[in-house]
């Protein structure tokens, strides 16, 4: 596994000409059409340190795009973390006090006795994503990786993936232990709602590439939602779909139990292992195996290596699907 640091390729955008919103609520844009329509959400900053997806936000309001039928907010999220951003440390700007990305319930959100920069936020933004439809949140990751969709466990959130049509990888899981993500929040993870919400890790952190992925799903998300038309968007933004779509259900975490870890490969994730008992590992000098065939490894880092981190998720591979997806065609 790699422990390099990786070169910053892109420039972070200067966001504080959106703080100003007419929502009221400081980088969190809503446009209504007027028109009938879904409330759609692109955002931006659930990390400090993600910066394709605010590339994306504010290259689409300085375009002064806007919905055709029903709303669209473009929002940043973690601004503070963001603004704290040194590149001799890139890491530390995910978040100031805590992950963002681990407060979504409406228990968490209504304990006041609970406090943070990012809590203080997330109950500022919460009445816009109250009333959100459909969420596209836009993330990035620490190590080299193909991108892939973060759909959630249930089926709705699968099916607006493959509708979608990109990343190639869908990953299906149940989210974090330590707390709630935005997409699996209130609506977007209950499977009687109509809401639906899915995250798009792009790439590795500051690649151009994690760029033009956060471009080509956010075009895609707006057109298969409705609100703007094709011809309101960049041309270049749309990339060729990738011909099949896997779905995999993230079945258990490798967990590090002391420093004494070590992959068997240099591994970047989702490689696919056909069959059981490859070793993938070795902890504590024990072997770590795939515990069943079609096995694929998600999110492989050592970055964060410490006695109970998660060094990869194990994904078994539900099914593979020819992708017909016609939005943006």
């Amino acid at each position: 596994m790699s422990m390099e640091s990786y070169p910053i390729e892109v420039e972070f955008p200067d966001i504080s000409v959106h703080e100003q919103s007419s929502s009221g609520i400081a980088y969190v844009h809503t446009f209504d059409s007027g028109a009938p329509g879904p409330h759609v959400m692109i955002n931006a900053l659930t990390h400090g340190n993600e910066v394709c997806g605010a590339i994306v936000v504010d290259e689409l309001l300085r375009r002064v795009l806007r919905p055709r039928r029903g709303r669209l907010t473009l929002a940043f999220a973690n601004v503070a973390a963001y603004r704290s951003f040194d590149p001799a440390e890139p890491d530390a700007a995910r978040f100031v006090d805590q992950d963002f990305n681990r407060v979504w319930t409406a228990a968490v959100l209504d304990d006041r006795s609970r406090t943070s920069s990012e809590l203080a936020r997330a109950r500022a933004m919460r009445p816009v994503i109250d009333s959100v439809d459909a969420l596209l949140d836009l993330h990035s990751m620490h190590e080299k990786s193909k991108p892939l969709i973060v759909a959630g466990p249930l089926q709705k959130g699968i099916d607006l993936a493959v509708r979608v049509g990109t990343p190639a990888t869908v990953i299906c899981d149940e989210g974090h232990p330590e707390g709630r993500r935005m997409r699996d929040y209130e609506g977007f993870g209950d499977a009687a709602s109509a809401k639906n919400a899915l995250l798009i890790e792009c790439g590795q952190h500051w690649e151009k590439s994690a760029v033009a992925v956060a471009r080509d799903t956010t075009a895609r998300f707006l057109l298969l939602t409705g609100v703007i038309d094709k011809s309101d968007l960049p041309p270049d933004w749309l990339a060729p779909l990738p011909p099949v779509q896997h779905i995999v259900r993230v079945t258990q975490p490798v967990v590090a139990t002391s420093m004494d870890f070590r992959f068997a490969a240099p591994y970047t994730g989702l490689e696919i292992f056909p069959e059981a008992g490859a070793v993938i590992g070795w902890s504590n000098g024990e072997a770590v195996t795939t515990p069943y065939d079609n096995c694929m490894l998600v999110m492989p880092s050592l970055r964060q290596l410490r006695p109970g981190v998660t060094v990869v998720r194990l994904g078994k591979i539900e099914q593979t699907i020819a992708n017909t997806s016609t939005s943006g065609q």
